[in-house]
């Protein structure tokens, strides 16, 4: 492994397969972690929202730690000092958590821009507007021996491609990549890309782009 690779894998601090603990999915916790955003949010120490709300440090502590269960009182009291409303406090417990499963061959098949006749882009799911920040579109993109290549096409966000068959030669900017089944091309899709050369079908490639929600 070269000392870039080392690097940027030294970088990665998420753990795909970590799950949450037992007590994050308790509704004091949740407020508790809605309580401690907002008042960090608005850069105010604990000793002032105690001020504010005539609660005791030690009572906010253990509010924010999700170890008590506040009442509606201590709640309006906090919303009241925070400036936010009460139900703001349980976004995060409430908030739906979505899943997309498409069955073999149910995609939805779509168009995108830049892309030619003979090229099938399959949608396999999609989720809008959710709490991440980011839309994920995964495509599985079919071309056969009457597809046309195309210019490269531009776009924002992240892609990444994954070579199920065949083979193609595809263009990221200035470079060229030789794909075969089990390659993966990750690049920024700002930068012209685009499959440049057909040189063995079946072509069959999952491509997954991210970008970031339109506020």
């Amino acid at each position: 492994m070269n000392i870039q690779k080392a690097d940027n894998l030294a970088k990665l601090t998420q753990d795909p397969h970590k799950g949450l603990e037992e007590k994050e999915k308790v509704l004091e916790v949740a407020i508790g972690r809605e309580v401690r955003a907002f008042r960090k949010k608005q850069n105010i120490t604990v000793a002032e929202l105690s001020a504010l709300t005539n609660l005791s440090i030690g009572m906010l502590s253990k509010i924010e730690n999700g170890n008590t269960s506040p009442s509606l009182t201590t709640l309006q009291a906090l919303a009241n000092a925070l400036s936010v409303p009460l139900t703001a406090f349980f976004k995060q417990y409430e908030e739906r958590r979505e899943a997309v499963h498409t069955k073999a061959g149910e995609g939805v098949e779509t168009e995108r821009a830049g892309t030619r006749s003979g090229h099938q882009y399959n949608l396999l799911g999609h989720i809008g507007s959710n709490n991440s920040g980011v839309i994920v579109e995964p495509y599985l993109i079919v071309l056969n021996d009457e597809s046309d290549t195309f210019k490269t096409f531009q776009h924002d966000g992240i892609e990444m491609i994954y070579m199920l068959d065949g083979i193609v030669g595809y263009r990221h900017g200035s470079d060229a990549y030789r794909l075969e089944p089990g390659d993966t091309l990750f690049f920024d899709a700002d930068a012209p890309h685009g499959p440049e050369e057909l040189i063995k079908f079946p072509i069959r490639y999952l491509s997954i782009i991210s970008y970031p929600q339109r506020k």
